[in-house]
């Protein structure tokens, strides 16, 4: 059972999503503004939050934000209105882990529910069988802990940023594109592939010596994205 946070202020739509999660066997709690969600959020510490942007008061952003130095391990999935790329992209950049477009189906959205919390979890093992700690120069990778060191200082990574830069750092000099990423890393088998080129351009802000010329996680232009170790860093 999954413990859910659902922060939605239309009414309508609160009833019919907690119903349909609860009926899937999770335990939701609803809120109708970003000041409860952070009173409930703290109170409690869900498994997931479900986030609508458009809130009243308390902009789902500043939730968001907020919800992210409480705990930066919870993973959030962002509500958002269809056609609004500029908000999914504010939200990616913002930390959310996922988004589901209104309207959306009950099905799909517990599908994806799923998918982010397993992803989310700790596991007792690697999901790969590689070593649970992975280096490469002066990152060290702790699969098991879901930390990830930079020169001996813990980087504060979203739970999909730790996915995106474990599976890569498991897979160096391999090419991989952002369909295949959003099947790896995300568990899905179809998705909007702008959610991984927001989540390298986060990745590359807090792993590489210069964002804007990469040097670890490399664009091969036109296939995708390849993690390199560069010479005289290699782990």
């Amino acid at each position: 059972m999954v413990s859910i946070l659902l922060v939605e202020d239309d009414a309508t739509v609160r009833e019919a999503v907690g119903g349909y999660l609860r009926r899937s066997g999770h335990a939701v709690t609803c809120v109708g503004d970003g000041v409860r969600a952070l009173e409930e959020f703290a109170a409690s510490v869900p498994d997931l939050v479900l986030l609508d942007l458009m809130l009243p008061g308390m902009s789902g952003f500043d939730v968001l934000r907020r919800l992210r130095a409480l705990r930066r391990e919870t993973p959030v999935i962002m509500l958002t209105a269809r056609g609004q790329e500029h908000e999914r992209v504010a939200g990616l950049q913002a930390g959310a882990d996922d988004y589901v477009t209104k309207p959306f189906s009950l099905r799909e959205l517990e599908l994806r529910v799923r998918s982010v919390v397993r992803r989310s979890a700790r596991p007792d093992q690697p999901v790969e069988p590689v070593e649970p700690v992975l280096t490469s120069g002066d990152l060290t990778v702790d699969r098991m802990a879901r930390r990830v060191l930079r020169g001996g200082r813990e980087l504060m990574l979203t739970a999909r940023e730790f996915d995106l830069l474990a599976w890569l750092v498991a897979h160096p000099g391999v090419v991989a594109g952002r369909d295949q990423l959003i099947r790896e890393v995300w568990g899905w088998e179809v998705g909007d592939e702008s959610t991984v080129t927001v989540h390298v351009r986060r990745l590359r802000e807090k792993v590489e010596p210069d964002p804007s010329r990469p040097t670890r996680l490399v664009t091969v232009f036109g296939r995708g994205y390849r993690w390199d170790v560069p010479a005289g860093e290699s782990g």
